[in-house]
């Protein structure tokens, strides 16, 4: 095999690995989406229901539970941010792989930060996932009128 096929070869076997990686963030990040619409959703019904029967509601529990969805909302909107992130990191890891092999330029060490940094805000993007399960977890988030 020419040394040319033997180092394109040798990339896209590095490639692999990296592009298992972006589907099992994709399904997290879809995960997380729907995480969000419900939240979104949750927040509509508690609105609607103050603009309907203000005056059957318990408008302090409502604030303080707006308040718990738009923490939530958040916590889940940046995690989503550091995966979409680490994702796109991802991306230029396989293409850093490809160009430096096509261009024959030593960008090892460019392409080990980069998934490294990947690395890290995937790390991030979990851990402000978990705060987020936590606090749907511990205070419960249902009041009633």
């Amino acid at each position: 095999m020419p040394a040319h096929l033997a180092d394109l070869s040798h990339a896209i076997q590095l490639a692999v690995a990296p592009v298992f990686l972006l589907t099992g963030i994709a399904t997290l990040i879809n995960a997380m989406n729907v995480r969000l619409g419900r939240i979104v959703d949750r927040r509509r019904a508690i609105r609607k229901r103050l603009q309907d029967a203000p005056e059957a509601c318990n408008y302090e529990a409502a604030e303080r539970e707006l308040g718990l969805l738009r923490r939530r909302g958040n916590l889940v909107y940046m995690a989503m941010f550091c995966e979409a992130f680490s994702a796109l990191l991802i991306c230029l890891v396989v293409a850093g792989a490809f160009a430096g092999t096509l261009i024959k330029v030593e960008l090892a060490a460019t392409v080990a930060v980069t998934f490294m940094a990947s690395m890290g805000s995937m790390i991030i993007g979990l851990g402000l996932f978990l705060r987020e399960v936590y606090l749907a977890v511990r205070t419960g988030t249902h009041w009633e009128p």
